[in-house]
């Protein structure tokens, strides 16, 4: 099998929904085994940025809020959208300091990721932040944040027992371990 070959066929295309996040196109195909179907795909119009900082006594920080998509409450690392054409690494320092109000002196990209490659496009990078201090954090009117400081073998138990299932939080905090644990990355 040719893996650069894209055994799908679009017959045709037509945009149903579109907002300042993203857009939903369907698509009329016929699929890899010659069957007509349609397709629908969401488009995000940002990357998704995750962060997770350590301290120096290993210690992470997650932010706990009411997912409206969900409808229920998630455990975090610090996230956001990352607009087309802007720095990731830029956002993710804003992201940090907006949900924590931490900065930190030493950023070290761990991943980059599709989030959900059979119905979008939404892809991802992933940073670790140290040498991190406190300063004041400014939440978006959109978020009323709980900002959790635990250690981070904590968090890789909260991943383990299900109460993390944040796709970006899972890979992001589970990496790191893999990483910590190599001595691939040093905090």
């Amino acid at each position: 099998m040719n893996e650069q070959h894209n055994p799908w066929t679009v017959l045709n295309e037509k945009p149903v929904y579109d907002n300042n996040w993203i857009s939903v196109t369907e698509y009329d195909v016929i699929n890899p085994s010659g069957g007509k179907g349609i397709y629908g795909k969401v488009h995000f119009k940002t990357l998704a940025i995750g962060v997770v900082p350590l301290d120096a006594e290993m210690n992470t920080y997650l932010v706990g809020q009411f997912r409206f998509a969900l409808g229920q409450y998630s455990w975090e690392i610090p996230e956001g959208g990352c607009p087309l054409g802007e720095d990731p690494l830029d956002t993710a320092k804003r992201e940090l300091l907006e949900e924590t109000g931490l900065k930190a002196k030493n950023w070290v990209k761990i991943a980059d990721m599709h989030l959900s490659n059979s119905v979008s496009d939404e892809f991802g990078h992933v940073y670790v932040a140290t040498g991190l201090s406190q300063h004041e954090a400014m939440p978006e009117e959109t978020e009323q944040l709980t900002v959790k400081k635990l250690p981070f073998e904590d968090a890789c138990q909260m991943v383990n027992n299900g109460t993390i299932t944040d796709s970006v939080s899972v890979i992001a905090i589970l990496k790191t371990r893999l990483l910590l644990q190599e001595g691939g990355l040093v905090v």
